[in-house]
């Protein structure tokens, strides 16, 4: 995870301050990005424990296309917890823990002006992979501007785009706001996992997971922490497995997938801006 450390020390080095809508203040540079190819092994931070089973979470329930944090919280997982109960949020809620028209629902039911039938993006990428898996037209976006004043938050990871060649599938996404120091070694994990998930479903090698950043930055209340980061030394990065059984991509469960070989520093806290 080189790379990731790298972007942290530039952002650091070279990065403007400014103020932002948290109120918090962050250190930001602009259009940054990162590769990581799979046969090196599962892009997982080790300078601090990533909290794995709940990228695994999080990826199951937008894969599920569910608004609903209490099914995100069955999981074990609680991290929409702080926008389902925002002030700005709860006037806007149909339910407690409705969360609105974010990444699931985008990802499997995007509403057409044209028909009154739900565009399953997932479904018809992962249909297009296994039919034309060359087509430069195999994407996925959540950004909705006709609806994003009925989400909770509006997405960061915005648009995912898939590529094939030579039996192998890489995955690059793009993302708009970059919480460099909380958010984005999750983001790198959660799209690799969704990388070989399809890839599996699609009978293809997962390759690379390339990783466009827009507004990179570190919160100013994050400086101490990323220092600390910075100063440990790298372990070797873990290995993924999948269960092989599984060929349809809503099939997998939490105990499905797994790291393997994990070795990280201690975790490091640090509050997250909302």
């Amino acid at each position: 995870m080189k790379q990731y450390l790298d972007l942290l020390k530039k952002i650091m080095d070279e990065g403007t301050d400014r103020p932002d809508r948290t109120g918090v203040g962050s250190r930001a540079i602009f259009g940054q990005s990162m590769r990581f190819n799979m046969k090196d092994g599962f892009p997982t931070v080790t300078t601090k424990k990533l909290a794995f089973e709940m990228v695994k979470a999080e990826l199951l329930w937008f894969l599920s296309g569910s608004s609903d944090n209490k099914e995100l919280q069955k999981l074990g997982c609680h991290i929409w917890d702080g926008n389902a109960e925002a002030d700005y949020w709860k006037p806007k809620a149909k339910f407690a823990g409705d969360l609105g028209r974010v990444y699931g629902v985008q990802w499997r039911s995007w509403k057409s002006p044209y028909t009154d039938m739900p565009i399953d993006q997932l479904s018809n990428a992962i249909s297009q992979l296994k039919k034309n898996p060359g087509d430069r037209r195999i994407i996925i976006s959540a950004w909705n501007p006709a609806e994003l004043d009925m989400m909770a938050l509006p997405p960061c990871h915005l648009l995912f785009h898939f590529f094939s060649v030579q039996d192998k599938l890489s995955l690059l996404m793009y993302q708009r706001s970059c919480d460099t120091f909380l958010g984005v070694p999750f983001n790198i994990a959660s799209y690799s996992l969704l990388l070989h998930m399809v890839a599996q479903t699609v009978g293809l090698e997962p390759w690379e997971f390339v990783h466009i950043l827009g507004d990179t930055h570190i919160y100013l209340n994050h400086f101490e922490q990323v220092k600390e980061q910075m100063s440990r030394q790298p372990y070797p990065i873990p290995k993924l497995w999948l269960n092989p059984e599984i060929k349809n991509i809503l099939d997998f469960k939490m105990e499905d997938i797994k790291l393997i070989d994990y070795k990280y520093h201690p975790a490091i806290k640090a509050p997250m801006a909302v």
